[in-house]
Parts: C-alpha cells; structure tokens; sequence
C-alpha cells in the first residue's frame, strides 16, 4: 500500500515540479544577489565591535539574520582600518566599475547564482533560533558611524529577500493561486534584481575571496538542500494555508517592508545637510516605526515608497557615497571650528546677536554699472603677482624678523631700497611715493625697544609713551611751537603747530569766524589736511563733529604721522609728488595747508591743480602760510603767483584774516559752482582737461596740469552740495538713482539703505556684545573691504574713527562713502598700505580675503596685517568658511589668538587678537 501512495503523492507533485523549481529558483536568485551585493560591499576593515552594533540594530527593527550571512559577515569585516578607501559601505548603485566587462563575467555570474541557492537553503527553524539570539543582543550602542548604518540597511533588505523567497516557495507548493501571487510578486521585484543583477556585474572585482570559496564547496550539495526544502514545504503546507488565511495581505507587508528599506536609503542619499547626529536619530525613529506599525500604515505608504523606489532607479547615480562625506565635512569642520560657541547644526544661529551670516553677496549684473578704481586708473603701475589656488598650508610656517635698515618703523612700499636707488630723479618727490616690492615681504616687523601697550583715547591725544615712537628729532627742532616735548617716559603734545602755536581749538575757531558759511560739523564735515605734522589740527577738530584725513610724508620730520596715529588721530604717509592722491574727485569738503612747505604756485600749479582735483565744487581751501601776511621778498613774489594762479582756475579769495593771538594770518579760497568763469577766461591756462580724462581715476596715475569742468546737471555727483551733518550719513546721495543697481542687486537707493540697516544690526547684536571685544580700548579702525561705509556709519556713536578702504578691482564706492559724511581710499591690499606699524587697534575684513586670495598669495597680506595691527589688537573677518580656515592657520602661525569662530550656511565669522609674540631669528638683508 505504500508504494502506490507514494506513486500518487509523485505523480500529484510531478505536476507542480518544474513551476516550483523555476519560481524557487527565481527567487532564491533574487536573496542571493541581495546577499552577494551584501557580502561584497561590507566592508573588509570593519572591526568585531562594528559587526555587533549593526547585528542590533537589525535585532531592534525584527528581521532575522540567516546564520550562514551572519559567519560570512564577521569573517570579511574582522579586524580591518575602519577608513580604508573602499566601496564597501556605499549604496548598491553607487557602486560602478570604469573597467570593460570580459568573458569571464558569465562564469563569475554563475558561481554568484549557485552561493545564492545555497544560502537560501537554511531551515526556517535555524532562521528563527538566530533571531533570538539577535534580540537577546541588546538595543545597541546609541551612535553608530554611518557606514554601520549603512550596512544595516543592506542586512535588512536582504533578510526580507530571504523571508520573501522562502515563503515564495512554499506557497507555490500549495495551489495555483499562490503560484499567481508569487508571479506577481516576482514582476514587481524584477527592476530592483536587475538593477542589482548589473551592479553586482561591474563590481565583481570587489568580491571577497572567501565567498567564492565557500560558493564553490557548498555548490556540491545543491540538489541534496532542494530536496529537503521541497519536503518542508509540503510538511508546511497545511500550516501555511492557515496562515495565509489569516493573513492574506503578508506578501504585501512583506514587499513594503522591502520597499521601505529601499527608501530608507534613498532618503538617506539627500540628507547631506544634516548633522551625522541628526541622522542617527532619525535612522533609529524609522527603524522603531518599521517594527511598530501595522499593515494599514504601511498600505498607506507603500505608494509613496514605490514612487521613490523608481526614482531611485531612474537616478542610480545619485546614490554615491553620501556617509562618507558627511564624515569627512565633520572632521573638517571640527579642526576649523575647534573654537566655536554654538553648534551650527543646531536650531539656533551660530552667529553672535543671531545676526545673518553676510549681506546678500555681490550681483554679477551690478559690476555691468559699476566701475573699479583698476580699470578707470588706465595709466596705473601693473603690481599683481600670480594667481593663487589658496590652497597652501601654512602649519608650521617659519617666520623671520625683517632685516631692514627702517628696522620697528619699517613701511614697505616707502622703505623699499632697492627700488629708491633705481631712481632716476627725485625732483617731483619721487623718493618720498609709493615703491612697492614686486613680492609683498613675509617678514615680521620687530617691536620698539620697551613697546607698551597704547594710552587710550582721549588721554592719548595729549600724551603717548615714548618708547613705543622713540624719536626725539621733532621735538628738539619744534618744541618751541608746541608741536611734541619729551616729559619723562611720555611724549606730550600741547595741541600746537607752527601756525597755532597757543592751541588748534583757537585756531579752528578763528577759520571759522573768517568764514561763518564753513560750520563745522554740519556744512562742514570732510576736510583734507596737507602737510599735518603731527595731526594736532585733526585730533582736536573731533570737538567739532570734523573728520580730518592728514597726510605728510616720511621725511626729515621724523616720524610725525606715526605720532599722530599712536594718538589716535587719522593719518597716512602720503606726498604731492608726481602722482595723484590715491582720492575720488570732488570729495572734500574743506582743504586745509598750515604751512604745509609745498610749492603750489610752481610749473603752472600742477600740485594745487590736483587739489582742485578732490575739492568740492563750493568747497574751501584755507591756506595759512608766510606769503599771506609777511612781507619779505620771497614772501611777496610767491603771493603774486598764487593770486594769478588761483584767479586763472576760478577760485575765489572770500577773505584774509589775520590772528593776532598767534601772529598769523590765512587766505580762504572758495572753488566755483558752475562753468561761467571757466568759459569766459581769456587764456585757457590753466587748461581744461580732455573729456577722456577720467578725474576718479586716481592708482598710480600721473598728475595732469589741467582741470575738469564743474558737473552742473542735478542727477550729477557734485552738483549740490550734501544735506548736512547728521543727516547725510543715513540718506542715500541724491544722485544715486533707482535706474542703477546697487551692488547687492537692488536698486541703488534701496541697496544703500538696506546695506546700512544690515550693518546697524550686526555692530549692535554681534560686533558689540558677541566677540568679547572691550571697546572702550578701541580708537582707530580700518574696514579693509567696505562697500556703501555701512560698518562705519553703524559705528558713528562711539569715540572711534573708522578709515573705509575701497579696494581697486572693487566697484568704485568711495565717492559714496565720502558724499554720506565718512573718510576712505583707495588701495589694493596685494601691496602694503602707507601707515606705520603698529597703528590701528582693530581691523576689519568683511569677505576680503575669499577674493583676495584669486590674485595673490595670503601670507605677505596676513604679514602686511600683522604689521599694521598693534600687539593686543583685533581682527575681524567675515567671508567664505574657506578663507575663514586659511585666515585661521595663519593667524596661529602668527601666534595670534584665534577667540571665536562662528559658521552657518558656508559663511564665517572669526576674531582674533594680536599678541606681543615676535620671532627670534632675522631674515636674510633686504
């Protein structure tokens, strides 16, 4: 009776036989190019302690582990450098061979094929025992690296595969409808297990040498592990009719199951922007929601989960390796930001005062209505060195002191050697002007013997220590007029001059009674004084709400605008020579010369036709000198040629005054508002200048023995005087029209204004109370970079001085910058600026360098910054977190202390100040 049954039970099952082994067979392709992927993309250095923090966190999402994935697994990662460059923890697509394919792909393949049957050979029963086991693991350690994560999710994937096929096949064993059911599912699995099919083909280089192995021995008990599967399922085959009776949406929940693994990594793929934390947290949310929820959860995704599923089929290549970048950006950013306060990745802003990272950044279509002081100085000296990638390192960089003859005063474009005995004549003041190195020095000035640490504002104005400007040639030869004494350890300055030797305050007073119409302080606000000496007129004209930019040069009067900048009055090293004043035309408001010693009256009044030049239509030129009240003969010839010259050029002699209480006297000239008298001169001598004659255009331009017509139309600059002080410093020049784009890309007035609410926002909120900077100890201040002058006029309350740089290949904004009321000039930072060292208290550099760094190397700049910035001084920089990181190196190379450094959407802010650290060893003699 046996033998019958069991002919019947053969004859029953033939029927079934080739549809089970083909749909078995399917499937199991299907679990064991999911486990070949799986096996080959681990990777081979992760360690035993990885291995089991990602067996948990399968443990906790519910899927089992086969046991024979789980040994593979711990053979292929043990002990290996967990940062070895390799594919292993990349997405599946993301893994792509630049080789051709070979011959012997169809025989890797078939070796591929017959691992994946044999894996798929485990009894349900060992399936279930590893389960427990992996649940009785634990939850797992609270952070995982994200190439954990990643393989993680690939264990996933290809335990559902294996829950999917095994039940594949067993409910094909059943009925007919099942064998439907599972061709359904195998179409829906056929995009998947292509796209895999074809990466595990251009990744076979990859395999792990034990897989194969192991897919070579076991191939030989194939058949044998197909017949015992094809009796557990005839075994099961009554139970699992009840299950599937019970549960007639399983297959479903189990292909969404599938499909949300998938998901999980293509959402994982677009989360570059969050934090490695946020995305750890979030990984854990999503696996306890795929143990928790129910199948009416899952239907209602699955849509949406297919959706992606194709899209990240359709876009394979998007797919890369996503963990690592992360990774790396982290520990970047940990190395650049080892200072920070605030983490970026957090709600909160990392910016001091929670004020935005930067103004909108400059509009391309802006520079089309702008012009840059580069490109209207046409006649300018080429000095731009090559172009830097900005990519060198400057860790352990070796600074030298600079052996030069100037030794602490050193200035390197006023004290280049080498260039000043390549002169051919010095009968226009060549010696005295600018004479740049070709290559901008790295050196390190040294400090004054017994330098201390500034006197502050006002007391500095008054009285400075003598060691740190220890010069006693001034005061031996004009100490009998009150212009500096030496009293014990200090400098004191009386607050005269050789024309005000009993005070500035009186004499200021006395211009202003000759001229009642000059107001200081409101009319008057920008003036020019020429030939300073030690700046007493500047530093004491501040009572009067007046900004004085005073120049002299570095000459016999040994360092004179050194002492008026260690008083905290503004001052530049700056001759009238054979070149133009590095200033806009039609800027200043007053110019003022107290016997300033220069010859305005010879070679056809070249030097004050440049005065003419940056004057004000309507503006004054007081000129207090000999020739005005005394009567020698050289006196008397010079008067004469200075009242032809400045009746030929239109000027105005409103009054001469004499001041009894100095024993002096000042004429007082007033430029003309219109071009009547120019067109009614008998002689044109002066001449007019040519209409290509740009007046702005003034970066190494000679000077022109000409002058420029005075603008007469209303929506031209110059032609109306500007609204008085205060006021003028928050309204938008008349002639900036809405037409024009500003440089942020709104139209110029709006682009004014809100340029000056941004500024306002960030002194306040961040400058004053975020970067732990005592203002109080803060005098003199250069913005290295400004735009509209928003950065000074958002300082106006405080008892500083702001000098605005505008620098040459920027749009040309100084003109604005002077029309609201503040000081500036032009200048290109690939060279040294014309101050002495040790000068300014804090500078600032609002994405200076980011540009910079296009057109010359950042170290001689760091150097030139180092120079100029007194020990105990600050930086400021606000710019590109790539330059922020370079800015950063230096500045500790320097052994400057880097306080804080904020970062938020690729934009930083850093400060640092300046110690009293100095090198040891000098340079070689320059």
């Amino acid at each position: 009776m046996a033998r019958p049954r069991t002919s019947k039970r053969n004859s029953s099952s033939s029927s079934y036989t080739s549809t089970i082994t083909t749909v078995a067979f399917i499937a199991l392709c299907v679990v064991g190019v999911w486990m070949l992927n799986s096996n080959s993309k681990v990777a081979p250095q992760t360690t035993n302690h990885a291995t089991k923090s990602t067996t948990n966190i399968a443990a906790d999402v519910g899927v089992s582990s086969s046991t024979e994935v789980e040994n593979t697994e711990s053979s292929s990662k043990k002990d290996a450098p967990i940062y070895e460059d390799n594919p292993g923890d990349l997405p599946d697509d993301a893994i792509k061979s630049d080789e051709p394919k070979t011959s012997n792909d169809s025989d890797n393949k078939e070796e591929s094929k017959d691992a994946k049957q044999i894996d798929d050979g485990d009894s349900k029963a060992d399936r279930e025992s590893s389960s427990q086991d992996l649940k009785g693991e634990g939850s797992g350690e609270e952070q995982q690296k994200q190439g954990e994560k990643q393989n993680q999710i690939s264990e996933e994937n290809s335990d559902t595969q294996n829950q999917t096929g095994d039940q594949a096949t067993q409910e094909s064993s059943h009925s007919e409808g099942s064998q439907e059911t599972n061709a359904n599912q195998e179409q829906e699995t056929n995009p998947s297990q292509e796209q895999e099919t074809n990466a595990s083909q251009e990744q076979e280089h990859v395999t792990v040498p034990e897989t194969e192995d192991s897919n070579s021995e076991d191939s030989t008990n194939q058949k044998e592990r197909q017949d015992q599967q094809q009796q557990q399922q005839d075994a099961a085959s009554g139970s699992k009719d009840l299950q599937d009776s019970q549960n007639p949406e399983s297959k479903k929940d189990q292909q969404q199951q599938e499909s949300t693994g998938l998901n999980e990594n293509t959402q994982d793929s677009n989360q570059n922007e969050k934090s490695y934390e946020e995305q750890q947290q979030e990984q854990r949310q999503e696996d306890a929601g795929v143990q928790n929820s129910s199948q009416e959860s899952q239907n209602e995704v699955s849509e949406e989960d297919e959706k992606k599923i194709t899209q990240q089929q359709q876009q394979p290549q998007q797919q890369t390796s996503h963990h690592q970048e992360p990774e790396k950006e982290s520990q970047v950013d940990s190395n650049t930001n080892q200072e920070t306060k605030q983490d970026s990745s957090s709600g909160e802003s990392a910016f001091p005062g929670g004020d935005n990272p930067g103004i909108p950044k400059e509009s391309k279509e802006s520079k089309k209505s702008w012009s840059t002081q580069a490109a209207e100085s046409e006649n300018q000296k080429e000095r731009r060195k090559e172009e830097s990638d900005g990519n060198d390192s400057m860790y352990g960089y070796t600074w030298q002191l600079c052996n030069v003859t100037a030794g602490p005063d050193y200035i390197p474009c006023l004290d280049n050697e080498k260039a000043l005995r390549q002169l051919h004549s010095t009968g226009h003041f060549e010696h005295r002007e600018r004479h740049c190195p070709e290559v901008g020095p790295t050196c390190l000035v040294p400090l004054a013997e017994g330098y201390k640490r500034p006197i502050a504002w006002p007391q500095s104005r008054d009285k400075i220590w003598y060691h740190n400007v220890p010069h006693t040639k001034l005061a031996e030869v004009k100490g009998h007029q009150n212009w500096v004494k030496v009293t014990g350890e200090f400098l004191t300055f009386p607050g005269g001059g050789t024309q005000f030797i009993h005070g500035a305050l009186h004499y200021i007073d006395f211009v202003q009674q000759a001229v009642p119409d000059i107001k200081w302080g409101k009319h008057t606000r920008v003036i020019l004084d020429v030939g300073c000496g030690v700046a007493s007129f500047g530093g004491y004209i501040f009572e009067r709400d007046v900004l004085t930019m005073s120049f002299a040069p570095k000459d016999e009067h040994e360092a004179q605008v050194q002492f008026a900048l260690e008083r905290g009055i503004p001052a530049i090293s700056a001759v009238m020579g054979s070149q133009r004043l590095p200033f806009p035309s039609r800027v200043f408001d007053l110019i003022h010369c107290a016997r300033c010693r220069v010859p305005w009256h010879a070679e056809g009044g070249k030097l004050l036709l440049e005065l003419n030049r940056v004057l004000r239509p309507g503006g004054y030129f007081v000129w207090s000198a000999t020739p005005v009240y005394q009567k020698l003969e050289e006196d008397v010839e010079i008067w004469k040629a200075m009242s032809t010259l400045t009746a030929t050029m239109c000027w105005e002699l409103v009054t001469i005054k004499n001041d009894k209480l100095n024993g002096i006297g000042a004429a007082i000239y007033r430029k003309p508002t219109t071009n009547n008298c120019y067109d009614q001169r008998k002689k044109n001598s002066p001449p007019m200048c040519k209409s290509d004659d740009d007046p702005n255009a003034a970066w190494y331009v000679p000077l022109q023995p000409c002058m420029h017509r005075v603008p007469v139309s209303k929506t031209e600059r110059g032609a109306k005087w500007p609204e008085e002080w205060p006021q003028r410093l928050q309204t938008p020049p008349y002639w900036l029209n809405s037409s024009q784009m500003g440089i942020y890309g709104k139209p110029a007035p709006r682009d004014f204004a809100a340029d000056y609410e941004h500024w306002k926002h960030v002194v306040s909120n961040s400058y004053v109370k975020g970067l732990g900077i005592s203002w109080s100890n803060v005098r003199n201040v250069m913005d290295m970079r400004a735009v509209y002058g928003g950065f000074a006029a958002a300082l106006k309350d405080m008892k500083i001085w702001v000098f605005n740089v505008v620098n040459t290949d920027s749009p040309d904004t100084l003109p604005i910058i002077y029309e609201r009321g503040l000081f500036g000039i032009y200048h290109d930072w690939c060279e040294s600026f014309s101050t002495y060292p040790r000068t300014y208290d804090l500078l600032h550099a609002d994405h200076l360098f980011s540009k910079l760094k296009k057109r010359c190397q950042l170290a001689p700049v760091l150097a030139e910054v180092d120079r100029i910035v007194r020990p105990g001084g600050k930086l400021i920089v606000r710019d590109e977190s790539g330059a922020i990181g370079e800015v950063e190196n230096l500045l500790k190379s320097l052994h400057w202390e880097v306080h804080l450094i904020f970062s938020k959407d690729q934009e930083g802010v850093l400060s640092a100040q300046k110690g009293d650290w100095r090198p040891q060893t000098y340079a070689a003699f320059s």
